[in-house]
């Protein structure tokens, strides 16, 4: 039995669900409002120390991290493996999963929150919104992440670091655009753990009004990667549909709202 702590906004529970999916496992779920702080109540806690989601449970096994559960999934899941066999190939897909927990993850939680969440968190109130910053564990997301995160919902783009994480964020589109050159897939001839682990993150831009940093000619080949990802049965249900309807407002209206200070930052005139 496969049970999954989650939330929809999370990039990373995302990535674990369209893994899951990919690889026809059934699971039960636990969702977990993280804007509202239920990932901080001390019994998940005990699951996840870092106070993130997800969170897998399998039968008694507890296993936190997205790229650890993909990797777990697959030993013992092997005939359905994400990941390649050939060596070279494997090793590949690692530097895109390295890559991701190392710089594109926590880019993409500074972003998230410059641009959307610390509107929709600001809903909560004054002593709410307070409660909510205090919370997060100091080892987190980055060992910093709990100072970063207050600055990033005070301040926004003004905060120090969100136009470093704008444009690095950027960077890794067009290492996409040079990998995808050739390939409809990121790694070999073949979707791979690399496709499904960089999907919520391209998807966290389109959802937040910003797909302007690929489209009108600027990268064609990740628009055309997205628009085959698009088209996967497991998307939507995966990726779309376990997103409260208020939050995909929030990041498209607050994308849109932002748009105009990302294209500034990144000299994207169109």
């Amino acid at each position: 039995m496969y049970t999954l702590y989650h939330h929809g906004s999370s990039v990373c529970a995302a990535k674990v669900r369209f893994a899951m999916a990919e690889k026809g496992l059934a699971w039960d779920g636990k969702y977990l409002d993280i804007l509202a702080g239920d990932q901080f109540d001390p019994a998940y806690l005990k699951l996840n120390p870092k106070g993130v989601v997800p969170t897998l449970v399998h039968d008694n096994t507890v296993i936190p991290d997205s790229t650890v559960i993909c990797e777990y999934l697959d030993m013992v899941e092997p005939s359905t493996s994400l990941h390649p066999t050939d060596p070279w190939l494997h090793a590949q897909v690692r530097y895109w999963s390295k890559a991701i927990d190392e710089d594109l993850h926590p880019a993409c939680g500074a972003l998230t929150f410059v641009v959307s969440h610390r509107h929709t968190i600001a809903r909560l109130g004054k002593e709410k919104l307070a409660a909510f910053l205090s919370a997060t564990p100091d080892m987190s997301v980055t060992s910093d992440w709990k100072a970063k995160k207050r600055m990033f919902v005070e301040s926004g783009f003004e905060a120090p670091g969100a136009s470093e994480a704008l444009k690095l964020y950027d960077n890794y589109l067009k290492k996409m655009e040079a990998a995808l050159q050739g390939h409809d897939w990121l790694v070999g001839d073949r979707f791979t753990i690399a496709d499904i682990a960089m999907t919520p993150y391209v998807n966290r831009l389109a959802m937040m009004s910003l797909l302007g940093m690929w489209t009108n000619g600027r990268l064609p080949h990740v628009e055309q990667w997205f628009e085959r990802i698009q088209k996967r049965p497991h998307f939507k249900p995966q990726l779309l549909d376990w997103i409260p309807e208020q939050l995909t407002a929030d990041m498209r209206d607050n994308g849109a709202l932002s748009w105009p200070e990302v294209a500034k930052i990144l000299d994207i005139q169109n």
